[in-house]
């Protein structure tokens, strides 16, 4: 399978989607992939579902319809339906028909077909979907897609990953994050690596302390089961905040490539600090133990917030800020870099100086892909009166059908084109569980807190002397 620059397009390929009747197929995947196929970066794609429900091939392509004209937002892509059902397949569940339908699928390629296998199933099941691509032959020369979470703890990890490894290598395997499938994500790179002006003072002297903030206005959706035994820290954390913070605190890599990426983000992962449980608020709001499904006792975390430090020569003692968590007054995704305040003020005590905290820049990693730079400036007008004020900056629609792409999108086109960079490793993710360990042992107890709130009230002792970068003391700008 040959490699592809980034924004060309992919190899005639295969989509093997487990679970193709779930939620996030219907949600995400296969809005996904009519838009990769129409936007002529997967032109050659052929789609094969299968899971535990029961289809015909007329009956899948009637779902994958109904959901993209439901959960699609492009009308192009709506319109050129009928074009792109050709390319959907089904297999109900058994060996013989998987490979049948495969055979099917590729009946009129004129190239051979790679293959993807994007698992969209619930982990207990992965390890049964490997099995039999392993039992098949569909497991050589492949690539898969392996959905979150990636074990629960140091063991699990370790255990999943080596029962993995014995059908597939980690060149082939593919763990996705679809934080780091956003615009934004990879815009942090871009400001960082091609411009002067930022790497310079992206250093423990000039930075104070960052912050990740994730909150969610949304509760369980259906999920109590799956999240009764996992919870914020390891939903959230590990898989996706984690990640983020890699691409903020990695040094500059040799080159622009996975490999390169992918090590540096790694000396990240070796450099932090194991969790110090006292650093660490866990949150339940209130009414999570009425819901269908959650043990009565429970003390499942809906809400955390955590320190943590990168102990090497560009971030020593700079604390890393993280929060996330369920039914909180705002959902959005926020990173945001609070800059050092000067050492000393020449301007009088009624200026305005230091009133509204330090200067930031930050990043939205929602899908609009907006950064802002907040710094003091004088107010028109006699004396010497200061106002934080802000540059934004929007990322603007090219006008591309492929030029911006939906996370899952875009990581579904890297996974085909064999690049690894916005993808984790099995020695990262094993590394986040090693220094997790202190936490996992000695979880601080669940505080209450009222839905639509910003979380428990130790929140501010945590990052006392500073504060929380959200709710925001300005609103984005739009347009």
């Amino acid at each position: 399978m040959g490699e592809h620059p980034q924004g060309t397009p992919g190899p005639p390929t295969t989509i093997v989607l487990f679970g193709a009747t779930g939620d996030l197929a219907r949600r995400k995947l296969l809005p996904g992939m009519i838009h990769l196929w129409r936007s002529g970066l997967l032109p050659e794609m052929r789609v094969v579902g299968t899971s535990l429900d029961q289809h015909t091939r007329d009956s899948f392509i009637d779902l994958a319809q109904a959901a993209i004209e439901e959960f699609g937002d492009d009308e192009e892509d709506k319109e050129q339906f009928h074009e792109f059902a050709k390319r959907l397949f089904w297999a109900n569940d058994g060996d013989d028909n998987l490979l049948a339908a495969i055979a099917e699928a590729e009946a009129d390629c004129t190239e051979p077909q790679a293959r993807l296998h994007y698992l969209s199933v619930p982990p207990k099941a992965a390890l049964e979907v490997v099995q039999t691509l392993a039992a098949t032959g569909l497991a050589a020369q492949s690539r898969i897609v392996m959905e979150k979470p990636f074990g629960t703890d140091l063991a699990s990890a370790r255990e999943l990953n080596a029962a993995i490894h014995e059908v597939f290598t980690e060149e082939q395997i593919f763990r996705i994050d679809h934080f780091l499938g956003k615009e934004a994500a990879l815009n942090i790179l871009a400001l960082r690596f091609a411009n002067g002006l930022f790497e310079p003072i992206w250093h423990r002297n000039n930075i104070d302390h960052v912050q990740i903030d994730v909150p969610e206005t949304l509760g369980l959706e259906g999920r109590s089961g799956f999240y009764e035994h996992t919870g914020a820290y390891r939903d959230m954390v590990v898989t996706h905040l984690f990640q983020v913070l890699a691409f903020l605190a990695m040094e500059p890599p040799v080159a622009l490539d996975p490999i390169s990426i992918s090590e540096e983000k790694h000396k990240v992962f070796r450099s932090m600090l194991p969790l110090d449980p006292a650093d660490v608020v866990r949150g339940q709001y209130e009414g999570y133990r009425d819901e269908e499904g959650v043990d009565p006792d429970s003390d499942t975390e809906t809400f955390i917030a955590l320190k943590c430090y990168i102990d090497n020569w560009r971030w020593a003692d700079v604390p890393f800020y993280l929060r996330t968590g369920k039914k909180l007054a705002e959902g959005t995704r926020i990173i945001s870099i609070a800059f050092k305040e000067p050492p000393k003020s020449m301007f009088p005590d009624a200026s305005g100086i230091g009133d509204h905290g330090p200067d930031h820049l930050t990043f939205d990693l929602a899908d609009q892909s907006r950064m802002s730079l907040s710094f003091y400036g004088k107010r028109p007008g006699p004396g010497f009166a200061l106002n934080k004020v802000s540059m934004q900056f929007n990322m603007e629609d090219t006008g591309w059908a492929g030029s911006i792409l939906e996370a899952y999108e875009r990581l579904i086109l890297e996974a085909v084109k064999g690049n690894h960079t916005l993808f984790t490793r099995a020695e990262g993710v094993e590394r986040l569980w090693e220094i997790s360990e202190p936490l996992l042992q000695d979880m601080p107890p669940v505080r209450p807190y009222e839905p639509g709130s910003w979380g428990p009230n130790q929140i501010h002792q945590l990052i006392a002397p500073h504060a929380w970068r959200l709710p925001f003391e300005r609103k984005w700008r739009e347009g």
